[in-house]
């Protein structure tokens, strides 16, 4: 992990403070290319009735419209928590090509808490991944709201 990796999660983090703000479950992720912006986002699925809106599939269909091209070549996603099934296949079929998370997420993460997903030789898309940046941070907000919550 570099500074930038850590300037990009604080991005994260902040999204996942907007999600949070609007009484969402708060995770955040931006995606980056070449050290610039192309889409933020954060979890909605309950202000759009949408069960497929993750912070991550957020900010892939975001970056998908400005590139005007599903595959994402090139780029990192920063997101606060690990990906759960959904998220990560869709990366793959994005093909982006860095991967950084903040928490696990030990119920639904697969891509070291429940299991190695992206690491499956059938998958047709290597994706370079790093966890734990900012840990601390991104679990606090996870935990100070379903603390809140119950």
């Amino acid at each position: 992990m570099n500074t930038r990796d850590e300037y990009w999660m604080q991005k994260a983090l902040q999204q996942a403070e907007a999600a949070k703000r609007a009484g969402e479950v708060p995770v955040g992720a931006v995606l980056v290319h070449e050290d610039e912006l192309i889409a933020e986002g954060y979890n909605c699925p309950i202000s759009t009735h949408d069960p497929s809106a993750h912070a991550e599939m957020v900010v892939l269909r975001k970056a998908a419209q400005v590139f005007h091209n599903y595959r994402l070549l090139n780029t990192t996603l920063y997101v606060t928590l690990e990906p759960c099934m959904m998220c990560a296949g869709a990366m793959v079929h994005a093909r982006i090509k860095r991967l950084v998370y903040g928490a696990s997420d030990p119920r639904t993460g697969v891509l070291a808490s429940q299991a190695k997903f992206l690491d499956q030789g059938f998958l047709n898309h290597r994706i370079e991944y790093k966890g734990n940046l900012l840990a601390d941070a991104c679990g606090g907000l996870l935990t100070d709201f379903f603390r809140n919550k119950r």
